[in-house]
C-alpha cells in the first residue's frame, strides 16, 4: 500500500479531529470552570448544524461564515441557560445535574426532529467534490476549510484565556472561586459568561461539522459521547488535552475506517479511551487545576 496513501487517510482524519476537538474544548470550558457537565452538549452541536444548514438554504451563505452568526445565537441560548436554570444546581450533587442536562438534552433532541423530521439534510457547496494539493496529500476542501476555521477558532479562543482580562478573570473563577469573589469577582456573571462560550465554541464546531456530515437529530448522543471520550482522554479541564485528544480520535477513526470498515471506527475510539485511562487514568494533559491552557 502507497505510503503517500496512507498520509492522505491520516491527514483527512486529523482535520476531523480538529473540529472534534474544538466541539470538546466547550464541554471542557464548562465543565474547567462552572464545574458542571453539560450532558446537552451534542445537541447543541447539531442545533449549530441546523444552523448553517438553514442559512445556507436562506441565503447560500457559506457555513464557515455563517459561524459567528450561529456562535452568537448560542452564546445567548447558553448565557440564557445558565443564568435562568444551571446556575440553580451549581454546586448540587452530581446526579441531580445529570438529570437536568438530560432532561435539557431530551427536549433539544425532541424539538430538533419536531421541526426539521428525522430525516439528513447536507450542503452542496460549491466545492464539496474540490481537492486540494499540498506536496504529498490530495485533501477534501470541505474538510480542509472546516480543520482550519477549527484551528483558527480554537487559536481566538486559547488568545481570549490567556491575554484578555474576562479570560483572566474566569480562570481565576476556576482555580479559587473563593478568593476570587473576595476580590470582588462576579463569579454568577462570569459563569453564564463562561457556558455561552462553551456552547458557542461548540455551535461553530456545529456549522463547521455539516459541511463533512450530513445533519440529522440522531447525531447529537453521538457527539455528545464523543465529546466525553475525547475530554477524558485530554484530561478533564485541560484545553490542549481536548484538542489533543480530538486529534486522536480524529486520526484513529479514518485509518480503522480505512484498514477494516466505516462501522467499526468507533469501536477504535474506545480502544484509545481504555488505554489512555489504564496507562495515565487522570488524561494526557490532566491535572489538579480546573482549567489549563498549558
Amino acid at each position: 500500500m502507497p505510503l503517500d496513501f496512507i498520509l492522505n487517510i491520516i491527514a483527512s482524519g486529523l482535520l476531523n479531529g480538529l473540529v472534534y476537538g474544538l466541539a470538546a474544548l466547550g464541554l471542557s470550558v464548562i465543565f474547567g470552570v462552572v464545574r458542571v457537565v453539560n450532558f446537552a452538549h451534542g445537541e447543541m452541536m447539531v442545533a449549530g448544524m441546523y444552523g448553517a444548514v438553514l442559512l445556507f438554504g436562506a441565503f447560500h451563505l457559506d457555513p464557515v461564515l455563517s459561524a459567528p452568526i450561529v456562535a452568537v445565537v448560542l452564546f445567548a441560548v447558553g448565557w440564557v441557560m445558565q443564568r435562568g436554570l444551571v446556575n440553580r444546581f451549581v454546586g448540587k450533587p452530581e446526579h441531580m445535574q445529570f438529570i437536568l442536562l438530560l432532561g435539557v438534552a431530551t427536549i433539544l433532541v425532541n424539538g430538533l426532529l419536531m421541526i426539521f423530521g428525522p430525516d439528513s439534510r447536507g450542503l452542496q457547496v460549491d466545492y464539496v467534490f474540490d481537492t486540494v494539493e499540498i506536496g504529498p496529500f490530495s485533501l477534501d476542501a470541505v474538510r480542509l476549510r472546516a480543520g482550519l476555521g477549527a484551528l483558527v477558532v480554537t487559536a481566538v479562543l486559547f488568545a481570549f484565556f490567556r491575554f484578555s482580562r474576562t479570560g483572566k478573570a474566569i480562570r481565576a473563577c476556576a482555580d479559587n472561586p473563593l478568593g476570587a469573589k473576595v476580590v470582588g469577582l462576579n463569579l454568577d456573571g462570569l459563569y453564564a459568561f463562561t457556558f455561552g462560550i462553551g456552547t458557542a465554541v461548540v455551535g461553530i464546531a456545529g456549522t463547521l461539522m455539516a459541511l463533512v456530515v450530513d445533519t440529522r437529530p440522531q447525531l447529537a448522543s453521538e457527539y455528545t459521547l464523543l465529546s466525553f471520550i475525547i475530554v477524558i482522554i485530554g484530561g478533564l479541564g485541560s484545553l490542549p488535552g481536548a484538542l489533543l485528544g480530538g486529534v486522536l480520535i480524529g486520526m484513529s477513526e479514518a485509518l480503522a475506517g480505512f484498514l477494516l470498515t466505516p462501522s467499526l471506527k468507533s469501536l477504535f475510539s474506545y480502544v484509545v479511551l481504555i488505554v489512555v485511562l489504564l496507562l495515565r487514568p487522570q488524561g494526557l494533559q490532566g491535572s489538579r487545576r480546573h482549567l489549563r491552557l498549558m
